[in-house]
């Protein structure tokens, strides 16, 4: 069987006053962060425009093919009828 939190028997005896449990979570929280590791600058700078180019594009591309849809479907359909 498994230990640790997930295998305690679950009731409010057991799982401890919930203040208690919240500043343990934010604890947890606060020691996850620290683990991170922060971009620079400079890469932030970086993927921000790769984003934004690339947001840009798919926008274009998704217009166009509505477009496109839109002369196939709506115009060149009315002038068959």
């Amino acid at each position: 069987m498994a230990t640790g939190a997930l295998a305690s028997p679950k009731g409010p005896a057991s799982r401890g006053n919930w203040v208690v449990r919240v500043t343990e979570f934010l604890r947890d929280v606060r020691g996850e962060i620290r683990k991170v590791t922060w971009p620079t600058w400079e890469e932030l700078k970086k993927a921000t425009t790769v984003i934004v180019i690339f947001v840009a594009l798919l926008g274009l591309l998704i217009g166009w093919m509505d477009w496109l849809l839109q002369q196939i479907f709506v115009v060149l359909v009315a002038k068959l009828f």
